[in-house]
C-alpha cells in the first residue's frame, strides 16, 4: 500500500482465519515475497479449531496425505492423526514458516473503505483495532455457526441438548436414552461412541457410504489415490460440466459415510430411525409419528455459514459469489477454505493448498498492477498530463 498516514494499521493483505486455509495462504504469499500481511485468528492458539472438537475425533485421511504444502505431517504415513495432533501440526507449521499470525483477534466486520479512508481499500474491524488493506482473504470454512431446528426450544427443559460442535465425550450427557439428530459422519461417529453406554437412536435420512473400507491398506490406497487425489481433486471441479453439476447437487447436503457405516452403528446397538419432525409433549417426534422418550439430544444438524459480519453485497442465497476463490466483482476480495470452492477437495487438507496458491498468485499479480498504475498516475501528475 502506498502513501499517507492512517488511524488504523495499514497492510497490503489481511487473511481472516488462522486454520489450515489461512496458513496455506500465508505460506504461498511468503513464497512469492509478499511479506506485508497479517493472519487474524480468533482463538487463543493456532490449531484450536481442531483441538476443540470431540475427544475421539480422528482425520479421515492418513498422515502421509494430511500435510500442508512445504511440511509433511510428522506421523507414520498410514496412521490416522487425532484432532489434537492436527492442531499441534498447524501450530508448528505457523512457527516453521514464521507466519504473521495474531491469535485472539476476532473479526467483527469487513466493509469497503469509506469517508477518510482511501477509496478501493477494505476495512477490517477486529474489535480492539482496525486494519486497512488492499486485499482481504476470508480463509474460513462455510460452517461457522451451529444450526439447530426451531423446534429445539420446545423440548422439555430437563432434556440435555448439545450440538456436535460442543460435544466432547460421553460425560457431557446424563443417564438415559440419546437421540442423535443427523445421520451424517458426525452423527455416525458420535453414535458408535455413545451406544455402549446409552440407548441411542440415530435420526435422519441415509446418506450412503463409500464403497470400500478406509481402515486397511487397500482401503487407504483407494481412498487417497483414486478418491481424494483423483475424483475429489481433479475430476469434480468447477472447470468441467460434471463437477459443476455435482457441486449444485451436494453444496448444502451431507456427504457419504466414510469411516463409520450404518452396519457399524447397528453392531454396537445404535438404532436407525426416520428423521425428526418436531416436538410433542416436550419430547421429539419422528416423521412416522413415533414419540421418543429420551434424556439427551445431540444435534448433528450442520452449520450456518456465519458470514453475516461481511458487509459487502457478494452473497447469493447465503453463498459468496466467487470463482475458484476470486470475487470478480470486488477486486482484492478472496475466499479460501469453502466447501467445493474449486473442487470437492477444496475444504480438505489435501485440496486447500491449490486454492491458496491460486489466490496468493492473484494477490501478487494485483499488487504489481496496482504499483504500476500508481507510478503512471504519479508521472502524469508530475508532467501535468492526463
Amino acid at each position: 500500500m502506498t502513501g499517507g498516514n492512517c488511524a488504523t494499521e495499514c497492510v497490503d493483505t489481511v487473511v481472516i482465519g488462522g486454520g489450515q486455509a489461512g496458513l496455506s495462504v500465508g505460506y504461498h504469499l511468503t513464497r512469492r515475497g509478499h511479506r506485508n500481511f497479517v493472519i487474524l485468528e480468533g482463538r487463543p492458539r493456532v490449531g484450536d479449531s481442531w483441538r476443540q472438537r470431540w475427544d475421539s475425533l480422528r482425520l479421515f485421511t492418513p498422515a502421509g496425505f494430511s500435510g500442508l504444502d512445504g511440511m509433511p505431517f510428522p506421523a507414520p504415513p498410514h496412521s490416522f492423526p487425532t484432532k489434537d495432533e492436527m492442531g499441534d501440526y498447524l501450530e508448528a507449521y505457523a512457527h516453521r514458516f514464521d507466519l504473521p499470525v495474531r491469535t485472539g483477534v476476532r473479526v467483527r466486520a469487513l466493509d469497503r473503505a469509506q469517508g477518510p479512508y482511501p477509496e478501493g481499500r477494505y476495512v477490517v474491524d477486529a474489535g480492539g483495532g482496525r486494519y486497512l488493506a488492499d486485499n482481504v482473504v476470508v480463509a474460513m470454512s462455510d460452517y461457522q455457526k451451529p444450526k439447530v431446528p426451531a423446534f429445539a426450544s420446545e423440548l422439555d427443559p430437563d432434556i440435555v441438548q448439545i450440538h456436535s460442535a460442543d460435544y466432547r465425550n460421553p460425560g457431557d450427557l446424563k443417564e438415559g436414552a440419546v437421540l442423535i439428530v443427523g445421520a451424517g459422519n458426525s452423527g455416525a461417529e458420535i453414535a458408535t461412541e455413545l451406544a455402549p453406554r446409552h440407548t441411542v437412536f440415530v435420526s435422519g435420512r441415509d446418506t450412503g457410504h463409500l464403497p470400500f473400507r478406509i481402515g486397511g491398506f487397500l482401503g487407504r490406497l483407494i481412498l487417497v489415490r483414486l478418491v481424494v487425489r483423483g475424483l475429489f481433486h481433479r475430476v469434480l471441479t468447477v472447470d468441467n460440466a460434471v463437477g459443476r453439476a455435482i457441486r449444485r447437487k451436494i453444496l448444502h447436503k451431507g456427504g457419504p459415510l466414510i469411516r463409520t457405516w450404518g452396519r457399524d452403528m447397528e453392531r454396537v446397538g445404535a438404532r436407525r430411525v426416520v428423521p425428526t419432525r418436531g416436538v410433542e409433549g416436550g419430547m421429539p417426534v419422528l416423521e412416522d409419528g413415533r414419540v421418543l422418550d429420551v434424556a439427551n439430544v445431540v444435534w448433528c444438524t450442520g452449520f450456518h455459514p456465519g458470514f453475516d459480519w461481511i458487509r459487502l453485497p457478494v452473497f447469493e442465497r447465503g453463498d459468496p459469489v466467487q470463482r475458484s476463490g476470486i470475487v470478480e466483482g470486488r477486486p482484492g476480495l478472496f475466499f479460501v477454505g469453502l466447501f467445493f470452492l474449486h473442487a470437492l477437495s477444496s475444504a480438505m487438507i489435501h485440496g486447500v493448498g491449490r486454492d491458496a496458491e491460486r489466490v496468493a498468485r492473484a494477490i501478487v499479480q494485483r499488487g504489481a498492477s496496482t504499483e504500476g498504475a500508481d507510478r503512471l498516475a504519479a508521472t502524469a501528475v508530475a508532467g501535468g498530463g492526463a
